[in-house]
């Protein structure tokens, strides 16, 4: 993961596997991730549980165009996503969007999420 795109698309791929504990390994500890407009999960625990109920729905998650904006150590990742599935009643559902996430490399090079926006501007209603 040695690039901000590569992260996320390796995280694409990974929530895609459904695994909840390879999925947390792109987070940092205290990472804070929009779970819904106006509820923000931080921190490993809460992240858990939110990216648990996504993973309820059996998703396919796909990204679309893809723009980062790099200074040093901060990296700034808009991409599109569009995730299908299935809904808690069995019918498909689809939602697409804009994620805009604030991701930091490390020290051994990967870069992690920080903040973690998947509803992009979307969350100012």
């Amino acid at each position: 993961m040695n690039t901000p795109e590569t992260a996320v698309r390796e995280f694409f791929k990974t929530f895609n596997q459904g695994d909840i504990e390879a999925c947390l390994a792109f987070y940092e500890p205290k990472a804070a991730f929009v779970a819904q407009p106006g509820q923000v999960a931080e921190g490993t625990a809460a992240l858990r549980v939110a990216i648990n109920v996504s993973l309820t729905l059996k998703p396919t998650l796909s990204m679309g165009r893809y723009q980062a904006i790099v200074a040093g150590d901060i990296a700034l990742s808009i991409a599109k996503w569009t995730l299908k599935g299935t809904g808690p009643d069995g019918k498909p559902i689809q939602m697409e969007g804009t994620t805009t996430d604030v991701l930091r490399r490390q020290a051994d090079g990967r870069w992690l999420f920080v903040i973690d926006n998947p509803w992009g501007v979307g969350i100012l209603g």
